[in-house]
């Protein structure tokens, strides 16, 4: 079995969120950089799957220089191999030439993938075009939001997607394209022997030529915030009946 995983270098996003001054891109001057938990779990899931069948993994970007460490965690977890598609940085790639560049990158390697995996959404932008525009461009099956993955012993794969009430299931002829969903399973920690593995297998780097841009980037726009709000009730003993008062309101006294 041969299994690709595309993955996408994005901001962690458990700090403060900032637009740049023209708002077109997040300013990443005081954020590392991770792969998205659906992402993860699709690395997770195709290492379980080669330790459960045999075969190869690859992981896959399309990203900066930068983004080979992501390559390497990624390769720590247990992938065989890594193939990075190589950007200025300059500018975010749109879906279309992102999709564009994957597939290019897919019929030029010299064995067919028997599963291609993706996130069902990135991190950053929640862009969830990418895979399914590959699946179109290669003329394969897509299945989209897959919280569970069973390979089959013809040739076909079983997948569940969670639904209101119950799950949806499918069973798809491969090669197939897949998006996952976090939740699918519990992806691993990397090892130290894992790390050091990693540093030494191969990365193989191509650059792409960025088609010219149909899609344009108006501007982002940060969520309103939730809003916070702060009482004082008083200081010292007079405020016990004030909190006493707040405690009756929530039901809790």
């Amino acid at each position: 079995m041969n299994i690709l995983v595309c993955v996408k270098r994005v901001p962690l996003t458990g700090g403060k969120i900032v637009l740049t001054d023209d708002e077109r891109a997040i300013s990443t001057r005081h954020l590392g950089f991770t792969v998205s938990p659906h992402e993860e779990c699709g690395v997770e899931e195709a290492v379980r799957l080669i330790e459960q069948h045999g075969g190869s993994s690859t992981v896959l970007t399309l990203g900066p220089p930068e983004a080979e460490e992501q390559l390497r965690d990624m390769m720590a977890l247990g992938v065989d191999r890594a193939v990075h598609l190589v950007t200025d940085g300059s500018e975010e790639w749109d879906p279309q030439a992102t999709a564009g560049a994957i597939v290019d990158a897919i019929r030029s390697q010299p064995d067919p993938y028997d599963l291609i995996l993706f996130g069902n959404e990135s991190a950053d932008a929640g862009n969830y075009q990418v895979a399914i525009r590959v699946a179109h461009k290669l003329g394969l099956p897509v299945v989209t939001g897959v919280k569970g993955i069973d390979v089959q012993g013809d040739g076909q794969v079983r997948l569940a997607q969670e639904v209101p009430g119950g799950r949806d299931v499918y069973l798809v002829p491969m090669p197939a394209v897949v998006t996952v969903k976090e939740g699918l399973n519990l992806p691993r920690y990397p090892s130290v022997p894992g790390r050091l593995r990693a540093k030494r297998k191969p990365v193989e780097s191509a650059t792409p030529s960025r088609p010219q841009p149909r899609l344009e980037m108006v501007r982002l726009v940060l969520p309103p915030g939730s809003g916070k709000q702060t009482e004082v009730l008083g200081s010292g003993a007079e405020a016990a009946g004030a909190v006493v008062g707040v405690l009756r309101e929530l039901g809790l006294v």
